[in-house]
């Protein structure tokens, strides 16, 4: 079965601006995330794509797009089952507001329970990308071969929550792992099952650098907007 690169979309004007941006239309990627992706193209050279997925939001539309330019014969898809958890009312709020919504513990500790109000359930969400990769697996092979490596741009708690399902962990543990923008992380599927071969790689290590405000114990809603 197919190796699948999971990009996470470049730093956004939300990230940086601490919004929790869901589907709320008209966020671009900032400067930082825009060069993000200029170097994205480089930094996967070599490796032979049969196919690009993507969500329909604009900021990994961006993100992909000097990925496609860099390779015109590359074949783009949009699929909105990869697209950005429906946070419903919660969407384009700030995230210090929303650390005292009760609902939040609820998401930290207990994700499997969090519906968001006039949005989709955590489940609801891992359940549709989780079943869009077992389509585009399936897919990719019958197109490509069982050696293929196709790529998925999308976002912080829809990658998450395939890391998880991959590894076989419960819902409740995807708040344990951490992707920041632009970061590639790969699963590669087999017959039995799945291997994590990467996981969140930037490339660059200044995120582990300690800082002025050290980060929480609590994981960011829709992932953060990775280092200063």
């Amino acid at each position: 079965m197919p190796t699948l690169i999971l990009v996470r979309h470049g730093r956004s004007t939300a990230n940086t601006e601490g919004l929790l941006a869901g589907w709320t239309p008209g966020v671009a990627l900032d400067e930082r995330g825009t060069a993000q992706a200029a170097a994205l193209p480089g930094r996967l050279d070599g490796l032979p794509l049969s196919e690009v997925v993507s969500s329909p939001l604009q900021r990994c539309q961006e993100t992909i797009r000097p990925l496609l330019d860099a390779r015109p014969g590359l074949r783009s898809h949009t699929d909105e089952r990869i697209g950005e958890c429906h946070y419903g009312d919660w969407s384009g709020r700030k995230l210090a507001e929303l650390k005292d919504e009760p609902l939040m513990e609820v998401v930290q500790a207990h994700p499997s329970a969090a519906a968001f109000p006039g949005g989709e359930s955590m489940r609801a969400m891992q359940t549709r990308a989780a079943e869009a990769v077992r389509e585009w697996n399936a897919r990719v092979e019958r197109d490509h071969g069982a050696d293929a490596v196709y790529l998925m741009c999308s976002h912080g708690d829809i990658i998450k929550s395939l890391v998880a399902e991959a590894l076989g962990l419960h819902l409740d543990l995807f708040q344990r792992i951490s992707v920041e923008p632009c970061s590639v992380t790969a699963i590669r599927y087999t017959r039995l099952r799945p291997f994590l071969v990467r996981l969140g790689d930037t490339g660059d290590f200044a995120s582990l650098a300690p800082r002025e405000e050290p980060p929480g114990d609590e994981a960011t809603v829709g992932g953060g907007a990775g280092a200063p």
